[in-house]
């Protein structure tokens, strides 16, 4: 959305909730801001069904109706206690819950937004006790990138870092199309397109130095349709350099292997010995350390391709069978 355009639907929100009568189209036209400049009557009205139609997309109640039986001409209005927020109503258990979740940042931008809030249900009348004593109290710390790539993401804006790879001392700068944050095993991760590369990329918020530098103009930047930010970090282990090296096709019993499920993608069925289940494809970045894995889910799994990858899985399997066998005294 342009600005010009979001300044118009703002400007007419306001005016349409600071009245309580029914404003018509042209009495809008005439004191709404970025209406006068309509290059005719018609463009005018094409605009204003637009707007009137994205108000209503976004949930906005808005009224239609005429101040008195002999008004020619219907008028728009927004009720204000459709508009509003309802009262706040927290259980005593969601209050704690909320004092605590407040106390477990440990991040200068997320700890004063979270105290924000706090502050805001406190003025509606919620009592909420953030002094609590907890047997443990963890702690969810962002590293000082989260804040400015988070904000990206919010503004569909591309940034610009200077990051560090794994290892090395190197430093270069990248640029990156961010389409979430998330977090995996204790570490934070910003995924999106890396410009340089022209691919996919995970990288390690503590890897990032220096100043995140949002460049282009927001709204640019959109996440791709059914993207799984966190299977894609799970995946890769976080590495930013990683590309799959293959793409393995498996079999997996029903109700089995919740581990590989969210890993892969689903894309058909199959029955094989009798036992129902799906196929899944999924692309595999270290295909020796996969076949550990999984070997390690037995007959719940089944490596239909590659065919290098089936055989390093049975291997597996028969070396398993054979140690057993030996320690039966077979």
């Amino acid at each position: 959305m342009s600005t010009a355009r979001a300044e118009r639907l703002v400007n007419l929100v306001l005016a349409l909730l600071s009245t309580r009568q029914y404003l018509t189209a042209e009495r809008i036209r005439g004191i709404v801001p970025g209406y006068a400049d309509a290059a005719s009557d018609e463009a005018f009205f094409r605009t204003f069904e637009r707007d009137k139609t994205e108000l209503r997309e976004l949930g906005i109640p808005l009224e239609t109706g005429r101040n008195s039986a002999f008004d020619p001409v219907e008028g728009y209005r927004i009720a204000r206690r459709d508009y509003e927020l309802g009262e706040i109503d927290l259980a005593p258990d969601e209050a704690a819950a909320v004092g605590l979740a407040v106390r477990l940042w440990d991040s200068p931008e997320l700890t004063g937004q979270a105290q924000g809030a706090l502050v805001k249900l406190r003025a509606a009348g919620v009592e909420v006790d953030d002094q609590a004593p907890t047997v443990i109290e963890p702690r969810v710390r962002a590293e000082p990138a989260f804040g400015p790539l988070l904000a990206a993401v919010q503004s569909g804006q591309a940034v610009r870092f200077e990051y560090r790879r794994s290892g090395s001392p190197e430093r270069r700068m990248r640029e990156l199309e961010p389409w979430g944050v998330v977090s995996w095993r204790a570490r934070w991760y910003v995924v999106g397109h890396d410009r340089d590369r022209g691919a996919t990329r995970c990288f390690r918020l503590s890897r990032v130095t220096g100043k995140v530098t949002p460049i282009g103009e927001p709204g640019a930047v959109t996440r791709p349709e059914g993207v799984n930010l966190l299977q894609l970090v799970s995946v890769t282990g976080g590495s930013e350099e990683a590309s799959p090296v293959t793409t393995a096709r498996l079999w997996v019993a029903d109700g089995r292997a919740a581990g590989v499920r969210r890993r892969g993608e689903i894309v058909g069925r199959d029955t094989i010995d009798g036992t129902d289940g799906d196929l899944i494809e999924i692309g595999l970045y270290f295909p020796e350390s996969a076949a550990d894995w999984i070997a390690a889910q037995g007959p719940d799994v089944l490596v239909l391709e590659p065919d290098v990858l089936a055989k390093s899985v049975q291997h597996r399997l028969e070396a398993v069978l054979a140690r057993a066998e030996r320690g039966s005294g077979r």
